[in-house]
């Protein structure tokens, strides 16, 4: 019996032991974003358990109030309001309302996002939001709201914009605000619809991502065994 030379299996040695090393190492890298994930979660459960931050004049920094609780005081600017598009509420299309909070005592504003508005009949209409004319104290959770996938330039229709942008707005609109958005949870009697979803943190996502790579890994390994098993096995042809 001739067996396998030993050029005839480098080959697809090399290729599965690379295979097999590559889909480990994936698995193992869905692990720690499972974990991180898992800790970012336990950190969030722990912060809103705990008394909110007071959002006051000094500016704070963006990474270290992302998921916390906060409140803040102060009267709300509709001048410098734009409307987030494409935001539906039970099948229903309309907008998120954010609109400046000017805190208390200060020239600087913080970004509320007050919640839902049903869009109008024809687009070229804006809703008409109910604003508290004095001053008001608001509670709520900073959400990121950074760079999107955006596939067109135009993103902004006056004051209707497809998506929040802190950088965008600070550009756009000649006030001083805070480099975060606060999602409003408190209630004020304006008719706004403030239904948030739970954040998804995507955990058990990351852990099915690594079984699939730990079992292709497996796959790949039990196949090079099988081919090598039945090549050594294989009969010599008849003369």
């Amino acid at each position: 019996m001739k067996l396998p030379s030993r050029r005839g299996r480098f080959w697809p040695t090399l290729a599965t032991v690379v295979g097999v090393a590559l889909a480990l190492a994936l698995g193992n890298w869905q692990l720690g974003r499972g974990a991180q994930k898992r800790e970012l979660k336990a950190r969030f459960e722990a912060q809103a358990a705990q008394p909110p931050i007071h959002i006051g004049a000094q500016e704070l920094a963006a990474s270290d109030m992302d998921l916390r609780r906060v409140e803040a005081r102060g009267i709300f600017d509709p001048r410098y309001t734009v409307f987030i598009d494409n935001r539906i509420h039970q099948g229903t299309p309309g907008y998120h309302v954010v609109m400046p909070l000017k805190i208390e005592g200060s020239e600087r504003y913080v970004l509320v996002n007050r919640g839902w508005i049903a869009r109008p009949p024809l687009r070229t209409e804006l809703p008409e939001v109910r604003t508290p004319a004095g001053p008001v104290t608001i509670t709520g959770v900073v959400v990121p709201a950074g760079r999107v996938l955006e596939l067109s330039k135009n993103v902004i229709e006056g004051r209707i914009w497809q998506n929040l942008n802190v950088e965008r707005y600070r550009k756009a609109m000649p006030i001083s605000i805070q480099p975060f958005v606060v999602r409003q949870d408190s209630q004020l009697d304006d008719a706004l619809v403030r239904v948030w979803p739970v954040p998804d943190f995507g955990i058990e996502k990351h852990y099915g991502y690594a079984f699939q790579w730990f079992a292709l890994a497996a796959t790949l390994a039990v196949f090079y065994a099988v081919t090598q098993f039945r090549s050594r096995a294989k009969p010599p042809a008849a003369p």
